[in-house]
């Protein structure tokens, strides 16, 4: 115990452990997006055996994102009224249930494009009831010294388990079975994490100053209202919007393609590419785990990064073998898990705990609105001129945006204005 305890101290991204509900929680979601992580390369595969285009992926990726822009803003009003892990609960139970339907229609044959529509849509609406409490309830459970440390463990946690353990698990097992036995194991991972939510004792906390909005639209607009009024957040989440409406769906749904179609790939080498970028966050938030403390000027460097992300998208647009796709994502998934981690500890500690579950919603869903119809065009864009230009033309436009929006009046106020060292953390005494 006392040797654990030695190398807990010693290693600073693993100091949040020793905090129980924060163990559980920790647990409860490397499983989980290990499981994400099987799911992102058994869809992939088993809707290009379905129907080998891009378009059939865009669709899957529109019915992924549509219900988190449609529900996450109610779903943040929630975790700000509720018990946060009663939330989290209802979104696992979801998602479990629409895997696992997945996963028996797969092995019976019975999958069809519509199908599979309709219960990504339902996955999407799970995901939507579980993020906003997720995001907002680390700082109910462990001091604010340690936030640093808790979010870059969990950016760990998120690209080991979803870009690297879980691809590379999800390449095996629709390989040595089928795809649908890998949507099973992945139902089963949402299980073991609503069993690791039940066994933390953190319950939803009053609002402090001891005012209750006079109805649950009013926590809404009480929520825009407070971003409305906070410039930063409303450039972020902007620059944010347009981006990822250049980018995420290129990613999404050529990437696969590329690998397949252009470099000759299997499933496995596409768990390969994706659990490299896996491992290039896993660098990047162990940096900032050790470390302990967000850069000078954090907003400055987080644009940098996230626009180092973006650019890196039309690398795969270039790629002629697996090892350079590997390399390419490497880089722009480390760049990206930069930016979350000062980005989520920048909210956490410079907004209202009483506000956290309503301005993760609407960074959530302000910023994918373009996302929808990101896939919504890629696939027409790709068969028009062809998926590499598509790739390369959005990494472009994605990166140059982002850095344009780093200039706006206003965009890094926190750095100007005093209110970052006001919100520095007081370290405990030991």
């Amino acid at each position: 115990m006392a040797e654990a305890r030695s190398l807990r101290d010693r290693i600073g991204i693993l100091r949040p452990l020793a905090v129980r509900d924060f163990a559980f929680l920790w647990t409860g979601m490397t499983i989980s997006m290990i499981g994400d992580g099987i799911y992102l390369v058994a869809i992939a595969w088993q809707v290009l055996q379905i129907e080998n285009r891009p378009g059939a992926l865009a669709l899957v990726g529109i019915a992924w994102s549509l219900p988190q822009v449609v529900l996450v803003l109610a779903s943040g009003a929630l975790a700000d009224r509720f018990d946060r892990r009663v939330l989290m609960i209802a979104g696992d139970v979801i998602r479990f249930f629409a895997i696992g339907t997945l996963g028996i229609l797969s092995l019976n044959g019975q999958l069809t494009i519509p199908i599979v529509l309709g219960l990504v849509l339902v996955y999407g609406a799970g995901q939507a009831v579980f993020q906003p409490s997720f995001q907002s309830i680390t700082p109910t459970i462990v001091p604010d010294d340690l936030l640093v440390q808790a979010n870059s463990l969990a950016q760990l946690v998120r690209p080991f388990a979803m870009t690297l353990v879980g691809p590379l698990v999800g390449g095996v097992l629709v390989a040595a079975f089928s795809a649908g036995v890998a949507f099973l194991v992945d139902a089963v991972t949402f299980a073991f994490s609503t069993l690791m939510i039940l066994l933390m004792r953190t319950r939803h906390q009053a609002n402090p100053d001891g005012e209750e909005s006079s109805s649950f639209l009013g926590e809404i607009g009480e929520g825009l209202r407070y971003v409305r009024r906070t410039r930063w957040l409303v450039i972020a989440m902007v620059a944010a919007t347009v981006s990822l409406l250049a980018v995420w769906g290129p990613w999404e749904t050529l990437v696969p393609v590329v690998v397949k179609n252009d470099l000759g790939g299997q499933a496995s080498s596409l768990g390969l590419v994706f659990g490299a970028g896996g491992v290039g966050a896993v660098v990047a938030a162990g940096f900032f785990g050790q470390r302990g403390a967000l850069p000078k000027k954090p907003l400055t460097a987080m644009y940098l990064s996230w626009a180092l992300g973006m650019f890196g998208t039309a690398g795969f647009g270039f790629v002629t073998t697996v090892w350079q796709a590997m390399a390419v994502a490497f880089v722009t998934e480390g760049s990206i898990a930069y930016l979350v981690v000062v980005w989520v500890t920048l909210v956490q500690r410079l907004v209202p705990d009483r506000l956290l579950g309503r301005v993760f919603a609407l960074d959530w869903m302000i910023s994918t609105m373009g996302v929808p119809l990101s896939f919504a065009i890629t696939g027409p864009t790709a068969e028009a001129i062809g998926h590499d230009a598509t790739l390369i033309w959005a990494g472009v436009v994605g990166g140059s945006v982002t850095i344009a929006f780093m200039f706006v009046r206003g965009a890094r106020d926190p750095e100007r204005d005093g209110s970052l060292v006001d919100a520095e953390p007081t370290v405990a005494a030991a």
